[in-house]
């Protein structure tokens, strides 16, 4: 991971926990790929896709989350709940950063799309 990649996702754990939110695990890897950021919100487990642009030309971060993309976070999160029991509610967020601002897209990505 490059050094402006680890900044915004240590700027997401940062807000995150600001929220309320406990960090569960960071960059979590399978075969299927990998989960920047896993984390509670009260009973809700919260699977985060951190994206950075400097601007919002070419869509911004939240459009560079393709629907390739999406289909790879819902793999490796099914991956992830195997060994999990009970299974919790669970939402996809994603924390985009374009240039200095945060946008926090809460349940942007729908598990049962594809």
């Amino acid at each position: 991971m490059n050094t402006l990649g680890l900044a915004a996702e240590n700027a997401a754990v940062i807000f995150l926990q600001q929220q309320g939110l406990k960090i569960v695990a960071r960059n979590w890897q399978c075969r299927c790929g990998e989960i920047d950021i896993l984390a509670k919100d009260g009973n809700t487990l919260v699977f985060v896709e951190v994206r950075q642009r400097r601007n919002a030309r070419f869509g911004g971060a939240a459009a560079s989350i393709s629907p390739a993309k999406r289909a790879k976070l819902r793999a490796t999160a099914q991956y992830y709940l195997i060994n999990v029991s009970p299974l919790p509610p669970c939402r996809f967020d994603a924390i985009c950063f374009e240039g200095e601002t945060i946008n926090w897209l809460k349940n942007c990505i729908d598990a049962t799309e594809g």
